[in-house]
């Protein structure tokens, strides 16, 4: 069903783009002006991208008194990302690969995962920094939708109530297993109504609380220091709007830069909410409309669409999956 749900969405992806088939010869032309520098210039920026957030994951790790390289760190983090788009659990398969790799190499399971609870937490305040101010300029614009508004109000949520568990787990085990064990309680009753088993279970949610408290034991600075890797977060999120800036000049495309601040905030705020794993087929659909919006040329839009997720998401999964590859041949061999 889930697999049914996933290729309905891509093929609304796609009847989206094939309705710029009346202007398919204007997309021709615009293909013709391509400048393959551009393109490899951005394919160059999105290497840095992976760097970025393995410098990232290495500051948040500091904070919990454990160290690791950047390269190792940027390898696991590309074969979670990887994880999560071919098998989604609401990025709980790239935190249980982390705290696998982790207890290989001799760290606690718990750091880790706590680790990529607050990358996942701080990556988000860092983009609602970044939407903040595409929301100033589509106000400017006068382009702001209920759409836009209401996906906006539900990151917000999303975040408050994430960083809300992280801090309940950082005062109190019991109490995060307690609130946790209510969300598993309450999601059971609802499930009940379609089936006679538990989906989740209230003793599973008590030991994740545990697992909690002990990362967030060996906290070795303030929690202010969270300002760090929040700045890596926002570098990353500029490294990402360059590459669309290289989808605009590889295509001779002219912009301002509240076009690529908004254009890149719509198009990640749906990348997000999207019920599909990094917004497979909404963000090919939306962005167009949305660069559109932005008095952006339709043809323009599908052909700078295209590549930016070709760079953005095509790109990083190939190398995810190489990642996740080598890291499972490791598994056979002993960490020197």
């Amino acid at each position: 069903m889930n697999k049914f749900f996933v290729f309905v969405v891509l093929f609304l992806g796609v009847v989206v783009v094939a309705f710029s088939f009346s202007e398919l010869e204007t997309i021709l032309l615009t293909l013709q002006k391509a400048h393959l520098g551009f393109f490899l210039l951005a394919l160059v920026i999105q290497t840095i991208w992976f760097i970025s957030s393995g410098r990232m994951y290495q500051s948040i790790f500091h904070l919990l008194g454990v160290h690791e390289d950047v390269p190792t760190l940027s390898r696991i983090a590309t074969a979670a990302n990887f994880i999560n788009v071919v098998a989604p659990t609401a990025g709980a398969g790239g935190v249980a690969l982390f705290a696998t790799e982790a207890k290989r190499r001799g760290h606690p399971a718990g750091k880790a995962t706590v680790a990529a609870a607050l990358f996942l937490l701080l990556d988000q305040a860092a983009f609602l920094v970044i939407l903040s101010l595409g929301l100033i300029v589509l106000v400017r614009r006068n382009d702001l939708d209920a759409g836009e508004i209401s996906a906006s109000l539900f990151l917000l949520g999303i975040a408050t109530t994430y960083g809300s568990v992280l801090y309940v787990g950082y005062r109190s085990a019991e109490k995060l297993g307690n609130l946790l064990a209510k969300f598993a309680r309450g999601i059971n009753r609802v499930v009940r109504l379609f089936r006679k088993e538990n989906y989740l279970s209230e003793d599973r949610a008590h030991a994740f609380a545990e697992e909690i408290a002990e990362g967030f034991s060996g906290l070795t600075e303030k929690p202010s220091s969270l300002i760090r890797p929040t700045m890596w977060g926002l570098l990353d999120k500029g490294l990402l709007m360059l590459v669309l800036v290289c989808s605009f000049l590889a295509f001779e495309v002219p912009f301002s830069a509240g076009t690529i601040i908004a254009g890149f905030s719509i198009a990640y705020l749906f990348l997000i909410v999207s019920p599909t794993p990094s917004g497979i087929g909404i963000v090919e659909g939306l962005m167009p409309i949305a660069l559109t919006s932005l008095n952006v040329n339709w043809s323009q839009a599908v052909v700078i669409t295209l590549i930016y997720r070709a760079v953005t998401f095509w790109f990083p999964l190939g190398v995810g999956a190489w990642a996740f590859r080598s890291l499972h041949t490791e598994r056979a061999e002993p960490v020197s």
